[in-house]
C-alpha cells in the first residue's frame, strides 16, 4: 500500500514538474512577442495624441513618474512622456484618470503643450455603458477630438465643462456623467502641466518599456 502511494505521488510530482516546465517554456517564447505588441500599441496611441509626430522608443524613454491624486485622479504614480523634437520641449503626454465616471475610473492619455494647450487626447480604458458612455472612444464618435487645440487657463477654467454645466463641450444624450468626468480630467491634466514647470528638468525614472 505504502509503495503504491509513493509511486502515485512520484508520478503526480513528475507530471506537475513537466507542466511547470512547459508553461515556463511557453511564457519564455511568447514574452518577447507580447512585450513588442504592447510597445507597438502604446506608440500607436502616442502618435494619435501627437498629430504629425513619429512616436518612438525614444519618447517612451523620456518619461517621469508623478503623483497627484487631486489633479491626476489616482493615488498611484502616473507617467508623463516628454516630446522633444530637435531637442526642444514641445509637449507632455500625460497619463491621467477620471475617477468619477458613471461606472468607475476612465483612464486617459492627454498631450499638452507647456502653455496648457491640449493637442490631443484618447481614452485608454473605461467601463462605461455601451451605446451611451462609450462615445468617449474615437471608434464610437469624434467627441474626444473636441479638445484639440483648446487652451486651459485659470481664467477660462469654467468653460472647460459640458454645456449642461455652462461649459463649451457637448454632453451625450442620456449620459452626462461620463463626458463631464472626461472634460474635468483633461482640464486638470493641462493645469497640472502648467503648475509644474520643473517637469522639463526632472531625470527620467519610468521603468523600461
Amino acid at each position: 500500500m505504502i509503495r503504491a502511494i509513493s509511486k502515485n505521488a512520484l508520478a503526480l510530482g513528475a507530471a506537475a514538474a513537466l507542466c511547470v516546465a512547459v508553461l515556463g517554456l511557453v511564457n519564455q517564447l511568447t514574452h518577447e512577442r507580447i512585450a513588442q505588441q504592447r510597445l507597438s500599441s502604446k506608440l500607436a496611441i502616442l502618435s494619435e495624441v501627437l498629430p504629425g509626430s513619429d512616436a518612438s522608443a525614444t519618447l517612451l524613454a523620456d518619461c517621469v513618474l508623478v503623483r497627484d491624486a487631486e489633479l491626476l485622479g489616482r493615488d498611484s504614480a502616473q507617467a508623463i512622456y516628454r516630446w522633444r523634437p530637435q531637442d526642444t520641449l514641445s509637449a507632455y503626454i500625460i497619463e491621467t484618470t477620471a475617477p468619477d465616471g458613471y461606472s468607475g475610473n476612465i483612464d486617459l492619455l492627454v498631450a499638452v503643450t507647456p502653455d496648457g494647450t491640449v493637442l490631443g487626447s484618447r481614452v485608454l480604458e473605461h467601463k462605461e455603458t455601451p451605446g451611451l458612455g462609450d462615445k468617449i472612444e474615437l471608434r464610437r464618435s469624434e467627441w474626444i477630438l473636441s479638445f484639440a487645440q483648446q487652451q486651459v487657463t485659470e481664467e477660462n477654467s469654467a468653460k472647460w465643462a459640458v454645456r449642461k454645466d455652462g461649459g463649451q463641450f457637448d454632453q451625450f444624450t442620456g449620459a452626462t456623467i461620463t463626458p463631464r468626468a472626461v472634460v474635468t480630467a483633461v482640464r486638470k491634466a493641462a493645469l497640472y502641466i502648467q503648475q509644474h514647470p520643473e517637469l522639463a528638468a526632472l531625470s527620467a525614472n519610468c521603468p523600461a518599456q
